[in-house]
Parts: structure tokens; C-alpha cells; sequence
């Protein structure tokens, strides 16, 4: 099966949280996406979406769903978003995709999130994918010494500025052992605007799309 009909599956089976007269916070991405399509069928019964990003809020628009503003909705309900890599405990790393601080702060907000994706994406550690981290553009050199420091190989993501105006750096060969203790440690770099690690605050329920149907973690 390929990976993006295993995408498909995990959002399909989040659609499960939707509730009547619900605002929906989503994500960005691929398999956010999915889920992004598969909420315009029942637009008639959630009173709007907040989105992460301004991708994922024009595709809401094109879908006939009102896209509301996060300080005018307060906390959401439901957070639904897709990951770079998983693990176990339902830490992740997003950011891939550039929306790292939004989804982030959509995250903080939200009773629930549920995190979609193909099983590929579940590891017993993270790092394999490149940590990303959202920087003040000024602080770029200092930030990226200080990733060096900590065993990492930050690389400028060329030609890309995100939503907020600042800069990405991903961050390669980390192997995150302490995922809860980097996060903090990294949010504390003047400059780091957001790290791409969600520890402190992780996925309530993981859902993975794969051949056999979708895995449910916890289960």
C-alpha cells in the first residue's frame, strides 16, 4: 500500500473525533491534508476550523469552512495534525513542512490532539529526520554555535521563510534520547522562536495508517 493512501486511513479514522458544533483546529501537510478534505464533507455540522498555517487555512476556505482566529476561539477541542517522525510515547518531531510554532501553538491550545500519519514515521528514537527550529533571523550564527555544541549539524532551509517571517534551521545527526530535556534546553537559545520537538506537550492519540488498517497508539 502506499504511503499516502496509509495517510488517507489515519485521517479517515480521526474523523471519528469530529463532533457536532465543534471548531476543529488542523494542521499543515500532506496528511493533514487528507484530513482538511475529508472535513468539508460535514461542514454543515462543525462551526469552523482554526488552521496552522496559511496553506491549510486557504485550503479550509476552498472547502466552504469558516476559518476563525485561535485568540477569538480560545481553547480547542480537537487538534488534528500529521508528524515527521513519532515515537512510542507519542513525542514528535514536526516542522517539515515550516508550520512548526503555529501547529505548535494550535497543540498547547487544544483539549485533544490527535497526530496522523503513515507508520513509517513511528521510530524508538527520534532525530532521523532533521530537527527543525524556527529562528529570529539576526540570531541565526549564535543559534546555529549553539546547536554544534550540542552534537547537531544545523543547515539553512534555502529560499524558505515561514509564515511569521523568521528563518528555519534543521538541525541533522541528533539522536534524542531525552526529548522533554532538549526541547527545554533548546527553547532556551536566544533566537530559537520554536522548536520542532513535541514533548512537553505530545500527541493524546497516535493514529498510524498502514497495510493492515490503522494502529491506534495507545491502543
Amino acid at each position: 500500500m502506499e504511503p499516502d493512501q496509509m495517510k488517507k486511513m489515519a485521517a479517515e479514522a480521526a474523523m471519528a473525533y469530529v463532533e457536532n458544533g465543534m471548531i476543529v483546529g488542523v494542521g499543515t501537510g500532506s496528511t493533514a491534508n487528507h484530513f482538511i478534505d475529508l472535513l468539508a464533507g460535514v461542514r454543515s455540522r462543525i462551526d469552523g476550523a482554526v488552521a496552522s498555517s496559511e496553506a491549510s487555512a486557504q485550503r479550509l476556505r476552498d472547502h466552504g469552512i469558516a476559518v476563525l482566529d485561535l485568540n477569538a476561539v480560545g481553547t480547542l477541542p480537537l487538534y488534528v495534525d500529521g508528524a515527521d517522525e513519532a515515537n512510542p510515547y507519542r513525542q514528535l518531531i514536526k516542522g517539515g513542512g515550516g508550520a512548526l510554532t503555529r501547529e505548535k501553538i494550535a497543540a498547547a491550545a487544544s483539549e485533544k490532539f490527535i497526530c496522523i500519519a503513515d507508520e513509517s514515521k513511528l521510530v524508538d528514537v527520534l532525530g532521523r529526520f532533521p530537527l527543525p527550529v524556527e529562528v529570529i533571523p539576526m540570531a541565526r550564527g549564535l543559534v546555529a554555535r549553539e546547536l554544534v555544541k550540542l552534537g547537531g549539524q544545523p543547515i539553512l532551509r534555502q529560499g524558505f521563510t515561514t509564515d511569521n517571517g523568521h528563518i528555519i534551521l534543521d538541525v541533522h545527526n541528533l539522536e534524542i534520547l531525552e526529548p522533554i530535556t532538549l526541547e527545554t534546553q533548546l527553547n532556551q537559545i536566544p533566537g530559537v522562536v520554536t522548536v520542532g520537538l513535541f514533548a512537553q506537550r505530545p500527541a493524546d492519540v497516535l493514529l498510524l495508517g498502514s497495510g493492515t488498517g490503522v494502529k491506534r497508539v495507545p491502543m
